[in-house]
């Protein structure tokens, strides 16, 4: 069965409430969560916040696609609160954000999707947690394991 990696964040109410409720249905409406990292609190990327995030990583086996994987966490992210998505690298404080990382190691280059997550390598709020589950997961594009592509380890 394919494996999705999907990283989450959450900067407004009960952050690890949050967070918990939506690996909770993804475990419902994607598939079973066979590894979720712990949270990790970081500062806001891309935009100026007074609230910082809490943000986790989770491993999921599932039967669905990767686009119907976009569309299910889609739709928790607006059953759990979510009523805009960051446009045009616009980002704002929100109740839940799931952003798909890796799907086995596809590599999918849509209009609505692209596999592995671009800017992913980038992030530190997305690459500690990753690491924590799958540090030994190769990177599609690179060829490299992810623990040797955090911002962090090139420091």
């Amino acid at each position: 069965m394919p494996k999705v990696y999907l990283g989450l964040g959450t900067n407004l109410g009960n952050k690890p409430d949050n967070l918990t409720q939506a690996i909770k249905l993804i475990n419902e409406k994607i598939g079973k969560v066979i590894s979720q990292s712990s949270f990790y609190e970081t500062a806001p990327w891309g935009f100026t916040s007074d609230n910082d995030f809490l943000n986790a990583a989770a491993e999921v086996e599932t039967s669905y696609s990767p686009l119907e994987v976009l569309r299910l966490t889609q739709e928790i992210e607006r059953t759990l609160g979510r009523a805009t998505k960051s446009v045009n690298g616009t980002y704002c404080d929100r109740l839940i954000d799931i952003d798909l990382l890796m799907y086995d190691n596809c590599i999918v280059k849509t209009p609505e999707l692209t596999l592995p997550h671009p800017l992913m390598t980038e992030r530190d709020f997305v690459m500690l947690p990753l690491i924590e589950i799958a540090g030994n997961e190769i990177h599609p594009l690179f060829g490299k394991p992810l623990k040797e592509l955090s911002p962090k380890s090139n420091e």
